[in-house]
C-alpha cells in the first residue's frame, strides 16, 4: 500500500494541473468553422422547420419545441 502512494499523488497532481490553466481552444476566428452547414443536425433545415411547424399546428398539446400557437392552424 506504502509504494503506491507515489503513483496516486502523481496522478491527483495530474487530474489538478488539468485545471489550471483552462482556455477556449476556439478562436473567434474560427468559429465560422463551427457554423458550417455540415454541422447542422438536419440536412434540410428549412424542410424540418416546416415539417417541425406542421407538426405542431396538427398536434395541439404537443410543445416545448419553441412554437406559437394551438392546434387549430390559426397562427
Amino acid at each position: 500500500m506504502r509504494s503506491l502512494r507515489p503513483v496516486y499523488m502523481a496522478g491527483a497532481l495530474l487530474l489538478l494541473s488539468a485545471c489550471g490553466n483552462i482556455q477556449p481552444w476556439v478562436k473567434p476566428y474560427e468559429r465560422d468553422r463551427l457554423a458550417d452547414p455540415i454541422m447542422a443536425w438536419d440536412r434540410d433545415a428549412i424542410s424540418a422547420a416546416y415539417l417541425d411547424h406542421i407538426r405542431e399546428t396538427r398536434e395541439g398539446s404537443r410543445g416545448a419545441t419553441g412554437g406559437a400557437g394551438g392546434g387549430c392552424g390559426c397562427n
